[in-house]
């Protein structure tokens, strides 16, 4: 899901259409695994939906972003609803995840950002994910994702393509999916609790922690 550059305002609009208007129930059963006091980072926080869902909790909740103009977004709605003393906006993007401290993060989590990164941007930044979570912290995750059977693949892209169209009209951005997302974050060294697929499996919810570590 690529972020909007031109015109960020009408990219919830575009995001509801994409996601035939089912995120909210995505991003309220992922950050129900959020309590009180705990500190979480948000990668791609966007116009900060899952940020406040998580700074509600009385998280103190990091939300990072490439975009200014979302950022702002996410500021306003922050003001707003009166969350400002648990959020904290910065405009970073995946290759400066290095400058947080290890094990400094209860939870880790990302809605619609994965699916913009390039392969060698994943990678990077599910290990960065595993080193900065606490010990049993947890990796929270909402994507869209390519389906593995090839019907479902078929089925995906007939219904797909007018909704990108209809979006990018109204939006100007675009969709990719993840490929082997599950696998990825295993590859990572976290350990999945659970995968929530929809039904035409073009969508994931998941959630990982980070183990343990195992010695030899």
């Amino acid at each position: 899901m690529k972020i909007l550059e031109s015109s960020p305002g009408r990219y919830d609009m575009g995001i509801r259409i994409l996601t035939l208007g089912r995120l909210d129930g995505v991003y309220d059963r992922l950050t129900a695994y959020i309590i009180k006091g705990q500190k979480v980072l948000d990668i791609g926080c966007g116009s900060g939906a899952l940020t406040l869902r998580a700074a509600q909790k009385n998280a103190k909740v990091k939300g990072i972003d490439i975009n200014p103009l979302m950022l702002e977004i996410a500021q306003n709605r922050a003001n707003e609803a009166g969350l400002t003393q648990n959020i904290e906006l910065c405009e970073m993007g995946v290759a400066e995840l290095g400058s947080e401290e290890s094990e400094s993060y209860d939870v880790v989590m990302s809605g619609l950002c994965f699916s913009e990164l390039s392969e060698d941007e994943l990678g990077f930044t599910l290990k960065e994910a595993k080193r900065i979570l606490k010990i049993g912290g947890f990796l929270l995750i909402a994507d869209e994702v390519r389906p593995k059977n090839i019907f479902k693949r078929i089925v995906n892209w007939l219904i797909k393509i007018p909704l990108v169209i209809i979006t990018y009209l109204i939006a100007q951005t675009t969709t990719n999916s993840v490929r082997n997302l599950p696998e990825r974050v295993e590859e990572a060294g976290l350990q999945i609790e659970s995968v929530r697929f929809n039904k035409m499996g073009n969508f994931i919810e998941l959630v990982a922690r980070r183990p343990e570590e195992t010695t030899k």
